[in-house]
């Protein structure tokens, strides 16, 4: 689908969540840059060369302070971002060991439910990728 002559950015992220330490239920992580001011997925430009899943992986750590254990690709978002067009590959992926220290990129991070993260999410192509997120969950969980 890409030419080498290709001008589109290349970038990989992640749909981070974790069972919540309260109630067990799903909670996914949102990042703010304060360059931006927006809430976001952790995510960023691919390095020369690195495959897509391990610039998600870390993105994931740089901007979170998470090590993640990856899961299912997700739909893969593409977009104009600075007049440049913008392919961005997602997958879901489980927080492990790791905790939030700010940095120059990433001031905040939030876990919140599905709903409250799809409703602080600045772009409304980012809640795509938590509906799907949500939906892997429904098809997983065990008939009564």
């Amino acid at each position: 689908m890409t030419s080498t002559n290709d001008t589109t950015v290349q970038a990989a992220g992640c749909v981070l969540w974790r069972r919540s330490p309260v109630d067990g239920e799903v909670q996914v992580c949102l990042v703010h840059r304060p360059k931006y001011d927006d809430w976001s997925h952790p995510k960023g430009k691919l390095k020369r060369g690195e495959e897509a899943l391990s610039g998600a992986l870390r993105e994931v750590a740089e901007e979170t302070g998470y090590a993640a254990a990856p899961g299912a690709e997700l739909p893969t978002l593409h977009y104009l971002a600075g007049g440049r067009p913008k392919q961005v590959r997602y997958w879901a992926a489980e927080a492990a060991a790791g905790g939030f220290v700010p940095n120059q990129e990433v001031d905040r991070i939030l876990w919140l439910s599905p709903a409250a993260a799809r409703a602080r999410l600045t772009q409304p192509r980012d809640r795509d990728l938590v509906d799907t997120l949500v939906r892997q969950f429904d098809h997983r969980r065990p008939a009564d």
